[in-house]
């Protein structure tokens, strides 16, 4: 791992504006000019849809939609409340050292509807990953994500030889020879030979993934990378869309939404992201963790206030631990299956 270019040079991984985005690779992987121009526009790249996933029920196996169920409250969790010792969190996501007086937050397992999910188990991950590297492309969401995965390994195996030339942006766990990287930029967005700053969300969608469905069938090497997308990762400013129209942040939640369903709906643009992926080919195997519903039901996962950004309303990102550790939980078991 070592010796690969990524290992040199991380930048070798950004791709610029590629949101919800990971790859999976046991070889050294970079991108030519040309795939580089591809991904370059790609923005806002969410999915919501996924086919169903063998669960783990009583002992055997079935198929189930684990991501249709409820949150529950569980006092055995959180298996790993890493707040205090992980070197890796940073102060934008790390709630309990800015101040929030409640963990209930943190006593919530996702609970599937028709079968039980496998525990993180970090050892396990890392002997899957054995000789392989992850990348996690996005925003300062799936930075979360990523924040999280790397502080449940490190709970898993804190006396392991760990490399942080880059900290939070890219960690090696020398013993596994497992590499994480987190990065990803929103600068510019690129539609052809027009560069913007920006423009509307909605045909953005349509063209990323359009864009990027063209890069998996192309270039992506799905019998030595796999390729997962991630479901859109909801904001809660508007307590109207939870049942509370008097509150304009989630700043005074502490449990989730009860039940499996999200007052305010799925968002409108998910009708566009379902006619884009249809164009996207079945046989290139990328498989879609979509988190958006349980997410959503989270009102009480936020920073909020409570956070080493500047102490702003932050019902955007999510306390870690927290909410993402259950995205890793989720990906693990895709790893597994």
């Amino acid at each position: 791992m070592g010796n690969s270019s990524a290992g040199r040079n991380p930048d070798a991984w950004r791709l610029a504006g590629v949101n919800n985005f990971l790859l999976q690779t046991d070889q050294s992987w970079e991108m030519d000019a040309a795939s580089r121009r591809s991904c370059h526009f790609v923005a806002l790249i969410i999915l919501i849809s996924i086919s169903p996933i063998l669960c783990f029920a009583g002992g055997a196996s079935k198929k189930c939609d684990v991501f249709s169920g409820s949150w529950v409250f569980d006092q055995s969790y959180p298996t790993s409340d890493y707040s205090a010792t992980c070197p890796f969190l940073r102060s934008e996501f790390d709630c309990q050292k800015y101040g929030r007086p409640d963990r209930h937050y943190l006593n919530y397992r996702w609970q599937p509807s028709c079968c039980n999910l496998p525990r993180f188990n970090g050892v396990r991950f890392l002997e899957k990953m054995r000789g392989k590297q992850i990348m996690f492309v996005g925003d300062s969401v799936i930075l979360n994500q990523y924040n999280s995965l790397i502080c449940l390994l490190h709970a898993a195996v804190p006396n392991s030889n760990i490399s942080a030339p880059y900290q939070t942006h890219y960690v090696t766990f020398q013993d596994y020879e497992v590499t994480a990287m987190g990065k990803g930029r929103w600068d510019f967005v690129q539609d052809g030979n027009t560069i913007v700053k920006d423009m509307d969300r909605t045909t953005a969608m349509a063209k990323a993934l359009a864009t990027w469905g063209r890069w998996v069938d192309s270039a992506v090497n799905t019998t030595k990378t796999r390729v997962f997308f991630e479901g859109i990762f909801p904001t809660h400013y508007r307590g109207i869309e939870w049942g509370k129209p008097a509150l304009r942040d989630c700043s005074r939640e502490t449990v989730p939404v009860a039940g499996s369903r999200y007052p305010g709906g799925l968002p409108s643009i998910a009708g566009v992201v379902e006619g884009e992926l249809r164009k996207v080919k079945r046989n290139k195997h990328v498989h879609f963790l979509n988190v958006t519903t349980l997410s959503h039901l989270r009102i009480d996962g936020h920073p909020a206030t409570y956070n080493g950004a500047g102490g702003g309303m932050d019902c955007l990102h999510w306390c870690v631990a927290g909410v993402p550790d259950t995205w890793n939980q989720l990906l693990f078991l895709f790893l597994l299956a």
